[in-house]
């Protein structure tokens, strides 16, 4: 049997070195970037205790190299930038183990040698297609180092190639794209807070958000949001110096001396922030008629109010990684079935935690009021979401 990958990212990889494992495949993942490039993945993130959980499950041994990798998630903090506390939450209250603090490029780095010889890079794909002779199958092209490249008859490509996914828009279509109305950032500096930032915290001026974590070795990522109309592009204006102080620093009192290093830091490297709009677009997971998987954000691109992006590539990619191998070792090797069974997994998980993320933007909309929102956090409604979202991670190999 013939799979292909597109993108050695979170979910590509954990699939590539899954599936390269088992018998009688023949797997090959592509990935664009140069082996060892990991440059634009300069970030940092959050990875949620729902994936450390599934991967455990399904390959503890990558998941302790990526527990080595990076620092623990232990607590959720939420204040206002003068200082007041409304809302802390130790992950233990509400989840079986703690979470990840790593840099992206760290994860790639983990993700990428464990996938191995299986991975294939600096590949700029040029054509995806149905097969001549099976239309269920698949055909890819690609150059790589000046050569061209071509596999026919894949019985399972598997679309892991980002939120903008090539293979989903030539094979499934145009995915429909809704926006919040909220701005977003993302920057990651070097530590010089003297142990003012370290577990995950966000600070609320209005309905202006900042938020920050400490990942290994010595940097602390930094992410900025604020209300725009749904629509509408970010304005320059909004993005300098002036604006960001303006929107960040309490208008009756002194920002905290958190707020405060963070504010200083944000105003000083405008020029390294990346901007994007909160977005996310329609959950598909299995081609109409022909044999394609989508996982990660190819599968849901999603609003990143709750830090579920990577993580559910994660839980995608070890769900329907125990599935196939599951289904492999019985002599069930039918691929429509597979993708048919993955679907059942993972779309209504997939459809609460999306929803769950969009309903957790509500402290950033234009006239919100991040007081009452971030303190009703604290009651146990919320709390309950929060353990289906960090527990319930729906594996095939759970009785």
């Amino acid at each position: 049997m013939r799979i292909a990958i597109i993108g050695a990212g979170v979910a590509g990889c954990v699939m590539a070195r899954s599936l390269s494992r088992l018998a009688g495949l023949e797997v090959i993942c592509l990935e664009r970037v140069a082996q060892g490039d990991h440059s634009e993945a300069g970030t940092g993130l959050n990875v949620g205790p729902n994936a450390v959980k599934a991967l455990k499950l399904v390959d503890p041994t990558l998941a302790a190299a990526i527990t080595q990798a990076s620092f623990t998630w232990a607590s959720w903090r939420i204040s206002l930038t003068d200082g007041t506390e409304l809302f802390n939450l130790p992950l233990a209250d509400v989840a079986d183990s703690g979470g990840w603090r790593i840099r992206w490029s760290e994860l790639y780095r983990v993700l990428r040698e464990a996938a191995g010889p299986s991975v294939r890079y600096g590949c700029d794909v040029t054509d995806i297609g149905r097969d001549g002779s099976d239309r269920s199958k698949l055909t890819v092209a690609w150059t790589q180092e000046g050569k061209a490249n071509r596999i026919d008859g894949i019985d399972l490509l598997i679309a892991a190639d980002g939120r903008y996914s090539r293979v989903r828009r030539v094979i499934s279509g145009e995915p429909k794209v809704s926006y919040t109305g909220v701005a977003v950032s993302r920057l990651l500096v070097s530590d010089t807070s003297n142990g003012l930032i370290d577990d995950y915290e966000q600070w609320f001026n209005g309905p202006n958000r900042l938020l920050a974590f400490r990942v290994p070795p010595h940097h602390i990522y930094i992410a900025c949001a604020f209300p725009i109309p749904p629509e509408a592009e970010i304005p320059s204006r909004l993005k300098i110096p002036d604006a960001l102080r303006a929107a960040y620093t309490p208008h009756t009192s002194p920002p905290s001396s958190q707020a405060r290093w963070l504010i200083d830091n944000v105003c000083a490297h405008v020029a390294d922030t990346h901007w994007a709009r909160m977005q996310e677009h329609d959950v598909l997971y299995r081609a109409a008629d022909c044999n394609v998987l989508y996982l990660g954000d190819a599968a849901h691109g999603m609003v990143p109010a709750l830090g579920q992006g990577a993580t559910q590539a994660i839980e995608d990619a070890a769900a329907a990684a125990a599935l196939i191998k599951r289904r492999h070792q019985e002599g069930k090797c039918h691929v429509e079935d597979w993708l048919a069974e993955i679907e059942g997994l993972r779309k209504d998980r997939m459809r609460f935690v999306m929803q769950f993320s969009l309903e957790a933007t509500d402290t950033m909309l234009e006239g919100a009021d991040p007081v009452t929102g971030s303190r009703r956090k604290n009651e146990a409604p919320f709390r309950q979401r929060l353990k289906s979202l960090y527990n319930d991670v729906g594996l095939p190999l759970q009785p």
